[in-house]
């Protein structure tokens, strides 16, 4: 049995809640994600607990509890500052709607708990002495950098049509391979996944599409036919085909999701809906249709001073990004110097505003809303001093 003596903090300051849970007689093991990261070295966010103990007493043995998914046997436990999502062991019958169980039975057996786990690197638990339990093979397959269902990939599935897109999730963000029968049953079983809400397949695609390796698990996406249950990718894998011989993996959402919209050539007034389609937020949308627009502007033309301004910071630097996954050739450090040189980078540095203006005699109205933009581009263009004195001089002259 593997053991690793040294445990990270985020483990041994959960020590005394598997301490409670154990005096008590129950049996208490961490699982899943956190156990697995820690094998791999890679950086632990939040730990899951499993144990014997039913919800209602574990939340006799915490004074602090909330009741995050009590029907499913996972009670929320607040103790030293942190929060522990800990859950009964159970098994899982009656998918009828491929991604919740009708019935959640509590069992008293960790191994009955393992086996309903997604992959076998996740059907992982440890104790608190550091050992793991793995009855699955899961270290085998993290030192082969494989995704490899628990069991009969074809019932994990069946169970969860949404497991299907944390394989290619886990093979982008952990630089694995998926197991060719776990492939396969993707492969057999993707008209499952519309079944999934677009919320969680969104979550899911972009871990995939802004992991380490997102070219690769694109490629897998793809060929599984995964992408025709998605919003709006049916029918158009020779545009995504591109995907996978892109010359970076995109790193940041707003950069995936531009990079998508390029490649599927969605016009200007078809993004917001699209984004729509997949439930993204309109601050989001906003983000991705300035990115989209500079991008378009930049491969054609020389962006103006003004352009550049309207775009802002953020959104060259993403534009930028975006144009060198896509292998569009552009001077990025002449554009950056072009914005750097820029006399002013939002409104709220112009010298003077809407009420300057009024108290030299602009009256309120559409007209005022005019001036202020002729004074900004004229400002931005070099044609005018950014300071009150040379403003009100222009103001003056058109009067």
């Amino acid at each position: 049995m593997m053991k690793i003596n040294n445990l990270p903090a985020i483990f041994t300051a959960a020590f005394p809640v598997l301490q409670q849970l154990e005096q008590a007689n129950y049996e208490a093991y961490f699982v899943g994600g956190s156990v697995r990261d820690l094998l791999l070295k890679r950086p632990i966010h939040d730990i899951d607990i499993a144990t014997s103990a039913y919800p209602e007493e574990v939340k006799q043995l915490f004074p602090k509890t909330i009741d995050t998914g009590i029907k499913h046997g996972t009670v929320t436990v607040l103790h030293g500052g942190s929060s522990y999502e800990i859950t009964t062991f159970r098994t899982e019958s009656g998918y009828q709607d491929f991604r919740r169980p009708d019935h959640v039975t509590f069992v008293q057996n960790l191994a009955e708990d393992l086996k309903r786990r997604d992959f076998t690197i996740n059907a992982l638990a440890m104790n608190r002495k550091g050992e793991i339990i793995d009855l699955f093979n899961g270290i085998g397959d993290l030192q082969k950098h494989l995704i490899k269902a628990v069991g009969d990939p074809m019932k994990r599935f069946h169970e969860d049509a949404l497991r299907m897109m944390r394989a290619v999730r886990f093979m982008s963000q952990l630089c694995f391979d998926l197991e060719p029968q776990t492939e396969k049953a993707v492969k057999d079983m993707h008209q499952l996944l519309p079944k999934i809400s677009v919320e969680r397949i969104r979550d899911e695609f972009v871990k995939m599409g802004t992991g380490t390796n997102s070219r690769a698990a694109f490629k897998v996406f793809l060929q599984t036919k995964l992408s025709e249950g998605v919003p709006d990718f049916a029918g158009k894998s020779e545009l995504l085909a591109i995907y996978p011989k892109l010359k970076f993996n995109p790193s940041m959402e707003t950069s995936l999701w531009a990079i998508i919209i390029i490649l599927l050539k969605i016009t200007d007034n078809q993004i917001t809906q699209f984004m729509r389609d997949w439930k993204n937020s309109n601050a989001m949308t906003e983000k991705v249709k300035k990115i989209v627009n500079l991008f378009d502007l930049i491969s054609a033309k020389s962006p103006s001073d003004l352009e550049l301004f309207n775009a802002g910071k953020e959104t060259l630097l993403n534009t930028i990004d975006v144009a060198h996954i896509l292998g569009q050739p552009i001077n990025s450090e002449a554009l950056v110097d072009r914005y750097t040189a820029l006399p002013i980078k939002s409104m709220s540095e112009l010298a003077i505003d809407g009420q300057f203006l009024i108290a030299n005699g602009v009256k309120p109205g559409p007209n005022l809303g005019q001036i202020l933009n002729q004074i900004k581009q004229k400002v931005i263009a070099g044609e005018l001093v950014n300071s009150e004195d040379d403003i009100q001089e222009y103001l003056e002259q058109i009067k």
